[in-house]
């Protein structure tokens, strides 16, 4: 499926390392994991990372064999390679790839941990996060890339508020570079929030200073500008981009080769853009993609007849789990802003129908909370309070929610009050994203059951985007924070901050919904600032009763963090549970399997 998150990561139901609340955290990285593991890609041997059924392809030839074919990502046209911009191509989308540019630290979603990046070591010590800088770090036009890059792509926020950089100085006070290698980012004195700040350096590209300081000058708001050549950190460079793919070529100058052990056993990468999710799938299922972060409905099917199709997890759930899709809920609309409606909504959901049909199975039962239940996160979830206080799924306690409010139920079936009727409201989320297109399908169809007047609308991606940030729709499927050092109280954040709340038309990056709460902010800021698990899970579980009570956003399941899949067809010693070198993930950490990839029968 293709509603992979383009600006955040998604949530893990696998566990991580606690990093926020401790007094002092001195951290330094060691180089990329290493393989317990080896194989051969030859007939003789046994290869490690191929088909689930033990199963692997026997290459390709000619150029076809120097080139990863990945998809999944791009939908549409790639026609700018401007990370600001909300259509940026693939992959200088946010947060997506490391192929491009390139992060400071890198998260691994399976053992929670920050491993090194363009930062080779990072320290915590109170309110000071330390990094320091690889030796002979460039960028691909051969300039040198030091800390004052780094401090100047977040002064890029505040020289330009509009960007979604400008949201990361929430927690930071300053960033200062005491040499070419080293920063020092203070955080926020009062929210104290040193977990959010090593998210960010996680999630956020390092920009070039030398050259966005020159295009700020002509494009001081950055979404504007235009760029088809654009530079980077990383192994590759963008070669060629069109209606029908992105072409990505390996740089062989690339900085990295002697800390990641040496460059990609391809020199292309090829992004072919598809019509549809299921073009997609036909094409990864025939052998002509090597992997894919799309929606492949029973997944298990395709190793059983055959194919050599691997997923990380050898069993179901065969993903990772973790992100929790949300039915985002247009706060400021007429019946929309009242609460007893969205309870009422939330009442209607069949999140189980969403779990079977719309997800596969891939789905645990959905709890009402911004907490998983699972992982990581369970341990500040109180579940009692989430079934005594929360929802499931009941017709009929939504229609008798609804007339406790005081709607009444019209000879159109549809319920309204004071002039108020509920809908008829598009349910929206981008086209082709097929799990997602299914769930709102099952949620209007809910809703109609009830007396809500919904219908789905399903934009393009890059539409769709800016109807969400800018706050015109009336509900969304959407993704918000997922797995980091900063979850699940950035997950609260996302669904209700007002720190950085947006009137309608102008761009948001948290809370879409506009959701309005004298109490949140306050809430907020204990919950980052708490010392221990202790009050933390206090802190945590307050800000749960909150949501429940106003309801703002609905959990509609809970999601793999990314659709990995990959076919030995061209490559083998792809990660997996028995192969276990990299998470399946293809940001952060999951960068390292691109150089840990092997041939078939070299």
């Amino acid at each position: 499926m293709t509603s992979i998150n383009p600006f955040g990561a998604p949530a893990s139901r696998r566990g991580f390392l606690a990093i926020a609340g401790a007094a002092a955290i001195s951290v330094t990285l060691a180089a990329c994991g290493k393989s317990t593991n080896s194989g051969s890609g030859g007939s003789g041997g046994s290869a490690l990372g191929i088909g689930n059924n033990g199963k692997k392809g026997n290459g390709r030839s000619g150029t076809a064999a120097d080139t990863l074919f990945i998809g999944g990502f791009q939908w549409g046209p790639a026609a700018n390679f401007n990370p600001f911009s909300p259509s940026a191509a693939w992959p200088a989308q946010g947060n997506v790839a490391q192929y491009l540019y390139e992060t400071p630290l890198r998260f691994n979603i399976v053992t929670g941990e920050l491993l090194p990046g363009l930062a080779k070591s990072y320290k915590v010590d109170g309110l000071k996060v330390t990094l320091t800088f690889q030796d002979g770090a460039k960028w691909s036009d051969g300039q040198p890339l030091t800390s004052a890059d780094f401090a100047y792509t977040y002064q890029l926020g505040k020289l330009d508020p509009t960007n979604s950089i400008a949201g990361l100085w929430t927690d930071i006070d300053s960033i200062e570079t005491p040499d070419a290698t080293t920063a020092v980012v203070n955080v926020n004195t009062t929210r104290k929030n040193t977990a959010v700040v090593l998210q960010n350096i996680a999630q956020t590209y390092v920009y070039p200073q030398h050259i966005w300081s020159e295009v700020i000058k002509s494009n001081p708001q950055l979404s504007t500008y235009q760029t088809m050549k654009p530079v980077g950190s990383g192994p590759f460079s963008v070669s060629a981009a069109d209606q029908t793919q992105v072409v990505l070529t390996r740089n062989d100058s690339y900085w990295g080769k002697t800390f990641y052990g040496g460059s990609p056993v391809f020199s292309k990468v090829i992004h072919p853009i598809f019509k549809s999710n299921d073009d997609a799938n036909l094409q990864f299922q025939n052998g002509q993609m090597d992997v894919m972060q799309t929606f492949i409905p029973q997944i298990w099917k395709t190793w059983e007849n055959g194919k050599p199709i691997g997923t990380y997890l050898k069993a179901s759930p065969y993903y990772v789990p973790g992100s929790i899709p949300m039915f985002i809920i247009n706060t400021t609309k007429p019946g929309l802003n009242d609460p007893a409606v969205r309870k009422a909504m939330a009442y209607a959901i069949d999140t189980a129908s969403i779990a079977e049909t719309a997800m596969s199975g891939y789905s645990d039962k959905v709890v009402a909370s911004l907490m998983m239940p699972s992982g990581s996160e369970a341990k500040y979830l109180d579940k009692a309070k989430a079934q005594s206080d929360g929802w499931t799924y009941d017709a009929a306690k939504a229609e008798q929610t609804l007339k406790d409010a005081g709607y009444t139920k019209g000879s159109d079936g549809i319920y309204a009050k004071g002039g108020v009727r509920l809908g008829q409201w598009k349910l929206i989320t981008p086209t082709g994203w097929t799990d997602w297109n299914a769930a709102l399908t099952i949620v209007a169809k809910n809703f109609k059951a009830i007396g809500i007047d919904a219908v789905t609308y399903f934009p393009q991606a890059a539409d769709c985007t800016t109807q969400v940030q800018n706050g015109q729709f009336d509900c969304a499927c959407w993704y918000v924070a997922g797995a980091s050092p900063a979850t699940p109280w950035q997950r609260f954040s996302d669904v209700m901050s007002n720190v950085s709340i947006q009137p309608i038309g102008k761009a948001a990056f948290n809370n879409y919904g506009r959701f309005k709460n004298d109490q949140i902010d306050g809430m907020l800021q204990t919950a980052a600032a708490a010392a221990d698990d202790a009050s933390k899970t206090t802190a945590l579980q307050a800000l749960d009763d909150l949501y429940r009570q106003n309801v703002p956003s609905i959990p509609l399941m809970y999601r793999p963090d990314e659709f990995y899949q990959y076919a030995a067809v061209n490559f083998y010693n792809w990660p997996d549970e028995k192969n276990n070198y990299a998470p399946p993930m293809f940001r952060g950490a999951g960068n390292t399997w691109i150089y840990k990839l092997k041939k078939i029968g070299s």
